[in-house]
C-alpha cells in the first residue's frame, strides 16, 4: 500500500504532465529556468548595474528582466512611432528605466526603417521570403524615417560604464551595424546579447557563424543560448539569442572567475 506522500507526489506529476500536454497543443511551454531569469541571475553574479536595450520595441525585454528580479538601470532604444509610446509608458513608472526614441547603427544621422505588421519584425534591411513565409503577418506595411545614433553616443550621453553593462541588441538583422557603432568600446562591455540567425531572414544580415566569430575576436565567449524563431512548417530553428560574456569574466567549473 502506497503512502499518502507517494500518492500526493504521483498526483503532482500527473498534473504536470497534463499541463505540459495542454501547453504543447497550443505551441506553448513552461521551462524550469526561463532565459530572462538566467540573464538576471548572471547579471547579479557579475554585479552588472546597467542594461543597454537596443531594439526595445514596447518594453518586453525590460519588463521580463524586472519580473526576473533585475533591479538595475535599463536604457531602452526604440525608433518606431507606434511602439515607442508604449515603451515610454511602461518605463514611466520605473525610476531606473530610461526610454530613448531612436534607432541605433554605425553612425549618427537619419535612416529609413521598414515597419512590419507585427511591429517586432521591423528592420532597416529588406525581409527575405524565408522570414515572411515562416511568419505570416510579419510583412512590411510602411516605412518611417527615424533618427540614428551610435552605441558610443549613448554611452557618452547617458554616462554608461560599459564594464558593468549588458549590451542587448535585437534589431532584426541589423546587429552588425549596431556593433560597428560601438567601435573600440565593444571590448569593454561585460556582456553582449545578440539575436543570431541561422539562415538569411533579412538581406545583408550577418549570420550566426559570422557574429559568433566577431564576438570571439572581440574577446567574448558564448555563455548561454536560447532557441527562438523556428519555421512552423518544418521545425527548423531559424534564429536564436546568444548571451556572450567577456572571456576574463567567464566562470570556471567552480563558478569563480
Amino acid at each position: 500500500m502506497s503512502s499518502p506522500g507517494k500518492r500526493s507526489g504521483r498526483i503532482v506529476d500527473q498534473a504536470k504532465v497534463m499541463l505540459h500536454s495542454a501547453l504543447q497543443k497550443r505551441n506553448l511551454d513552461l521551462v524550469r529556468n526561463p532565459f530572462s531569469v538566467q540573464i538576471a541571475t548572471a547579471m547579479k553574479w557579475l554585479e552588472l548595474g546597467t542594461v543597454l536595450d537596443i531594439g526595445g520595441n514596447i518594453g518586453q525585454y525590460g519588463a521580463s528582466l524586472r519580473a526576473s528580479g533585475y533591479r538595475g538601470r535599463i536604457i531602452s532604444c526604440e525608433p518606431l512611432s507606434d511602439a515607442f509610446p508604449l515603451l515610454a509608458k511602461r518605463a514611466s513608472g520605473d525610476a531606473g528605466w530610461t526610454a530613448l526614441n531612436t534607432a541605433v547603427g554605425s553612425e549618427p544621422g537619419e535612416i529609413e526603417i521598414n515597419v512590419s505588421a507585427n511591429s517586432y519584425s521591423s528592420s532597416v534591411l529588406p525581409m527575405t521570403d524565408a522570414h515572411s513565409l515562416a511568419a505570416p503577418g510579419s510583412e512590411y506595411v510602411r516605412a518611417e524615417k527615424v533618427p540614428l545614433v551610435t552605441i558610443a553616443d549613448i554611452v557618452a550621453s547617458e554616462r554608461v560604464d560599459a564594464a558593468t553593462t549588458l549590451l542587448k541588441i535585437d534589431t532584426q538583422g541589423y546587429e552588425s551595424q549596431v556593433l560597428d557603432g560601438a567601435g573600440e568600446l565593444l571590448a569593454s562591455f561585460a556582456a553582449v546579447q545578440l539575436e543570431l540567425s541561422m539562415v538569411p531572414l533579412y538581406d545583408g544580415a550577418q549570420l550566426f557563424g559570422d557574429l559568433v566569430a566577431r564576438m570571439e575576436n572581440a574577446g567574448f565567449g558564448i555563455f548561454a543560448l536560447e532557441g527562438g524563431f523556428a519555421d512552423p512548417r518544418t521545425g527548423r530553428m531559424l534564429q536564436c539569442d546568444g548571451f556572450f560574456l567577456r572571456n576574463d569574466l567567464m566562470p570556471d567549473a567552480s563558478g569563480r572567475f
